[in-house]
């Protein structure tokens, strides 16, 4: 009986401390996911029908639920699962907290700049219309309104992907190991958009990394975050490319002639090959920005923060 029961207790419960193993905690996370989704949404629906309101902007408001949805089943299993605080998933806010978010944003801004330019110069896109030159109020009231939409759309993504389920499977693995598989379920969570692919999941499993080093500097999300909102933003309302195979309202409109393997076609750069040296500069920026300081990682223990570069204070 004892030998029983000490195997339950191996397969259950972590070896280090009482909680359960990294996996049970990943399982359960999901499935409080899916729980909370379904009240969410049965709630929203019905104050919907009976205060007979307009739904209004739907991107804004079903990335608003799931902003909600995502961040209480984060917060409830971080607290009772893994035992651990929601803002030890990387959240610590301090001087170098806003300095990250805008670096992180802007980087995007020249990735995508660069591959419209290098796309328009070569032939392989052709510029349809430009906003300022019809300019109209009810275009940049869209555009404002799909920014806010990609703000919590990068919100609960890197919560989810290079918050909570890195961090655990680093826990419950290692690092190598719980990058590839976080990488993998954040390339297959794009798999139902339209014009999905073979190599756009390649390209968004490289994609997974990337956003994944941000955290990995630094040890906190905000410029995974950063980066994950400039990307969407830059890509689709500003350069006029598809976002992962969706269309938004844009400044410019562009499509695209060249050849898919490179480009990405219609569903955007993160199909093509051309994404992947523009990753590979960006990452390369991240390494400068943070002065070549990486976060220390302590075998299972959360990533300890990096120090300040020169120039750079940060408050306890």
């Amino acid at each position: 009986m004892q030998s029983y029961r000490s195997f339950f207790t191996r397969l259950f419960i972590s070896p280090s401390e009482p909680r359960l193993r990294a996996g049970w905690r990943l399982l359960l996370h999901a499935l409080l996911i899916e729980g909370i989704a379904i009240i969410v949404f049965l709630l929203y629906m019905a104050v919907i029908n009976f205060l007979s309101l307009e739904i209004g902007d739907e991107t804004i408001n079903v990335a608003g639920l799931q902003l909600l949805i995502i961040a209480l089943a984060t917060w409830i299993a971080r607290r009772y699962l893994d035992r651990r605080s929601f803002r030890s998933l990387g959240f610590k806010w301090d001087t170098l907290s806003l300095r990250d978010l805008a670096f992180g944003f802007f980087v995007p801004a020249l990735l995508m700049g660069s591959i419209f330019a290098l796309e328009w110069w070569v032939g392989w896109l052709r510029i349809e219309r430009v906003m300022w030159k019809e300019p109209s109020p009810s275009t940049l009231i869209s555009v404002l309104n799909v920014l806010v939409a990609f703000i919590a759309v990068g919100f609960y993504e890197e919560l989810l992907f290079r918050g909570y389920r890195l961090q655990n499977l680093i826990e419950g693995l290692n690092l190598p190991w719980a990058l590839v598989i976080s990488s993998a379920l954040f390339a297959l969570a794009h798999l139902p958009n339209p014009h999905s692919s073979w190599a756009s999941t390649l390209g968004l499993f490289a994609a997974g990394f990337f956003m994944a080093y941000g955290w990995i500097r630094t040890g906190r999300l905000w410029l995974s975050i950063g980066l994950h909102i400039g990307w969407n933003f830059f890509e689709g309302p500003i350069f006029g490319f598809p976002v992962s195979g969706l269309n938004f309202s844009q400044m410019i409109h562009q499509s695209n002639v060249g050849p898919v393997l490179i480009t990405g076609g219609v569903f955007g750069p993160e199909a093509g090959l051309v994404i992947l040296p523009a990753m590979a500069v960006g990452a390369l920026m991240i390494w400068v920005y943070t002065g070549g300081n990486q976060a220390r990682h302590r075998g299972s223990s959360p990533f300890v923060p990096r120090e300040p570069a020169a120039g750079r204070c940060e408050t306890a």
